[in-house]
């Protein structure tokens, strides 16, 4: 055996045997084709091997040139054989990495290789055993933390109170699939839907935010650094969950100076499926049979006063709110036209109102728009057609999570 870490030989076996990846590598992938191909019969042997070292020099290679792939142009236009390539590449550089070098530092770095291959790769069901290596491996990596000293706990925050509310919108108690077709998703009306969430037991682990720190607390994610995606002070950085949760809730005394960061459309539960578990996608989502279309899973969590400004999205959305409430303010896409909407490709479906604060001198057009207001509370989901109009602001520090579907 190359190795006595027994742990890391057992999870080599859930690496790809080639035969299991080569309808990733098809022609002109002739460069990727034979990395791969090196690189699976490798560890298939699971044996020393003097081309070890080359063989690192070329996976290394392959990682890099996918990186600069995936980098040259807008993200949603790289291919997805280029994002499974990278993940491959990133699978294997971490075990050659590891067969050198098992310790601490050496855990950590391949750790943000493999939130790398997460957060720009292709990995879900990539090969028949490939969630089940992210899952192992992350634990694997993930153990150098466990004996770490985090300053203090994290705070459990207060159950969110229900409160009787303006609600411009219709409200269903837990409608069953048929009514909820008829009365929302044929007549294209958002709806506030209660009552269809409290089997979820994110409404209660979760406000223990120690509990997303075990779970969640070593991986990288993308944040959003300002209130508001649409000021020019906004930014994105990639930071340690750990350091997120102490920075925005860890501080009982938040002060008004410490820049709101949120987590914002980040699809966490492919990155961490053991979150997953404790929510279910809604029946709600399979209301069209004829739909081959996976749902998109968003995660949102942030501080009180996260703001996302007025916008449209593209497909069918449950908003789902697991803990806090937020204030959210509807138009219709019948308003398009007078609400403003910026006019970079970027901002396209963003509009320039505040919509909490309406300036009806800059934007005269706004004294002919109507707008529907709510309050999204814990255990409430809120429905929203394609092309309906959205704001929404944080009145709590606040965790939802949306599913969007067509």
């Amino acid at each position: 055996m190359f190795t006595d870490d027994t742990t890391l030989v057992e999870l080599a076996k859930l690496l790809p045997q080639f035969a299991d990846i080569e309808h990733v590598l098809q022609p002109p992938e002739v460069e990727a084709r034979y990395i791969l191909k090196r690189a699976a019969k490798h560890f298939e042997q699971l044996e020393a091997n003097e081309d070890r070292e080359e063989l690192g020099y070329l996976v290394e290679a392959l990682v890099d040139k996918s990186w600069e792939r995936i980098h040259s142009g807008h993200f949603s236009q790289v291919p997805l054989t280029t994002r499974q390539i990278y993940a491959l590449g990133c699978f294997y550089k971490i075990f050659l990495l590891l067969l050198d070098n098992s310790g601490v530092e050496q855990r950590e770095r391949c750790s943000a290789i493999l939130d790398e291959a997460l957060l720009l790769g292709c990995t879900d069901n990539l090969y028949g055993q490939s969630n089940e290596l992210q899952s192992a491996l992350m634990k694997y990596l993930d153990d150098v933390e466990k004996n770490k000293n985090d300053p203090k706990p994290l705070p459990i925050l207060e159950e969110v109170q229900r409160v009787v509310c303006r609600c411009d919108i219709p409200q269903l108690d837990a409608p069953c699939l048929s009514e909820f077709r008829a009365c929302c998703y044929d007549a294209l009306q958002p709806t506030l839907l209660l009552n269809t969430l409290n089997h979820w037991t994110a409404l209660s682990k979760w406000r223990d935010l120690n509990y997303l720190l075990k779970m969640a607390g070593n991986r990288t994610v993308p944040i959003e650094i300002g209130s508001n995606y649409a000021s020019d002070e906004w930014s994105q950085q990639l930071v340690k969950i750990r350091d997120f949760l102490y920075r925005q809730f860890g501080d009982t005394n938040r002060t008004k100076d410490l820049e709101v960061e949120y987590l914002a459309q980040h699809e966490l539960f492919a990155q961490i499926p053991a979150l997953k578990s404790d929510i279910c996608v809604p029946d709600y989502c399979s209301v069209n049979t004829e739909s081959t279309t996976p749902v998109d899973i968003k995660a949102w969590l942030g501080p009180k006063d996260t703001v996302s400004p007025m916008h449209t999205d593209p497909k069918h959305n449950l908003l789902c709110q697991v803990f806090g409430s937020k204030r959210i303010i509807l138009a219709s896409p019948a308003d398009t036209a007078n609400l403003y909407a910026h006019e970079s490709e970027f901002l396209g479906n963003t509009s320039q109102i505040d919509a909490a604060n309406l300036d009806f001198e800059r934007f005269p057009l706004l004294s002919s728009v109507r707008f529907y207001e709510l309050i999204l509370q814990p255990g409430d989901c809120l429905y929203l057609p394609p092309k309906w109009w959205h704001y929404v602001r944080s009145n709590t520090p606040s965790f939802s999570v949306s599913f969007w579907f067509e």
